[in-house]
């Protein structure tokens, strides 16, 4: 069976579907491809898939001001048109990925013109979102970016209302609608067809760190984790080895694709917080008791630091907890502050650090925080030990078996 993976947006929407993907071909046998951009071609081929291109770039546009500035007006319009720039190619690159040979598709939550391409090609679509999209009373909309709960009606009121309002994947949705000769239709009743349908999405995140909503319409399930595919031959530069060597475990800090703060500022939370640190992105960096680093995967890191410091991204997020070491998260914007709020009130580290407040003193109290109080580290081991008995893999199998047979 040939599956097609779709995965416009970061490295963080791409990871996790590398892992899924090699598991898919390594123990049940599927002919795996996986859309993405350019930039993580490398990623998908490694893990086995077969990689098309989505033309562009998503890292570039993770934000829509510089880091440390507030957003206008017009940095918002100009950032909603490039997102719907970028998702237009994405569409465009997703019906040819689609057109060159596909048996079911896989969709993340950020490329809603799969649905309709599968329409006029008779293929079948399931949804595998890292996020928890959909609305309920259980959690306000993620791309509200908030952390704080509205109460159940109000996260349920504003989910509904942010699922009917405009999104930079309305034109590519109806671009694609009339290029292949569908009927006009919106994205938004689309969606909401599909959720009368009962259509199913897969949600690749621990139901021990979310639990499953149970406003939630059957068809919308939480499978647990698909870890990110880590080359089997990949082995640390010495120097790594030799830094976690030299003295007691250190904290990760590191801020993914947002770049939300630059290699002088972690320099100054680790030296305020009076600790060893691991600086990812802070190349060059080297000294006693500070070290930079590239890319280095966190299923091999995780367990030796003491913490991590993070925007709290889906993936970091959960590679932090399946490590089992306390999170400080300093969220940024759509997900990030759910992500950091779970961690906290799960009791897996310190209340979170908002992107607004986050000056050198109060993300190094943060650590001091982190690493100073038992219970964090308590459960964070206590969840990374539930965490480790689920397998996100085995309902995205199921999933895909009920929708072809």
């Amino acid at each position: 069976m040939r599956i097609l993976m779709v995965a416009p947006g970061t490295r963080g929407d791409v990871a996790p579907l590398t892992g899924l993907g090699a598991a898919l071909t390594r123990d049940h046998r599927f002919d795996v491809s996986l859309a993405a951009n350019p930039a993580y071609r490398e990623l998908a081929i490694g893990s086995g898939a077969r990689f098309h291109a989505l033309d562009g770039d998503m890292s570039a546009l993770v934000s829509p001001a510089a880091p440390g500035t507030k957003p206008r007006p017009v940095d918002i319009r100009r950032y909603l048109a490039e997102l719907t720039a970028y998702l237009d190619h994405a569409a465009t690159g997703t019906l040819a990925a689609a057109q060159a040979g596909a048996d079911l598709i896989l969709a993340n939550g950020i490329s809603p013109y799969a649905y309709d391409i599968g329409e006029a090609l008779g293929i079948p679509v399931i949804g595998a979102h890292l996020q928890p999209l959909e609305s309920s009373s259980a959690h306000p909309p993620m791309a509200l970016g908030l952390a704080r709960s509205l109460t159940g009606p109000g996260n349920r009121l504003l989910g509904t209302l942010m699922a009917a309002a405009r999104a930079p994947y309305d034109r590519p949705s109806a671009r694609i609608r009339s290029e292949l000769g569908l009927p006009p239709r919106s994205r938004r009743a689309s969606e909401a067809l599909r959720r009368r349908h009962r259509s199913p999405i897969l949600h690749g995140f621990s139901p021990s760190v979310v639990p499953r909503p149970r406003d939630w319409h059957a068809g919308l399930e939480t499978t647990g984790y698909w870890w990110p595919h880590v080359d089997p031959d990949w082995t640390p530069e010495p120097r790594l080895v030799e830094f976690l060597a030299a003295g007691p475990p250190p904290v990760f800090i590191g801020f993914g694709s947002t770049a939300a703060h630059d290699t002088q500022f972690m320099l100054d939370v680790a030296s305020r917080a009076g600790v060893r640190a691991v600086l990812q992105g802070a190349e060059g960096v080297d000294t006693a008791h500070v070290l930079g680093i590239g890319d280095v995967p966190h299923a091999w890191l995780f367990p030796r630091m003491a913490a991590a410091v993070h925007h709290a991204g889906a993936g970091t997020t959960a590679a932090a907890l399946r490590a089992g070491i306390p999170s400080v998260g300093v969220p940024v914007f759509t997900d990030q502050p759910f992500w950091a709020a779970r961690v906290h009130a799960l009791g897996a580290g310190p209340a979170p650090v908002p992107y607004a407040k986050a000056t050198v003193g109060a993300v190094a109290s943060a650590v001091a925080a982190a690493i100073r109080t038992p219970s964090f580290a308590e459960r964070a081991r206590h969840l990374a030990g539930l965490i480790a008995r689920e397998d996100g893999v085995a309902p995205v199998v199921r999933a895909i078996r009920h929708t072809v047979d």
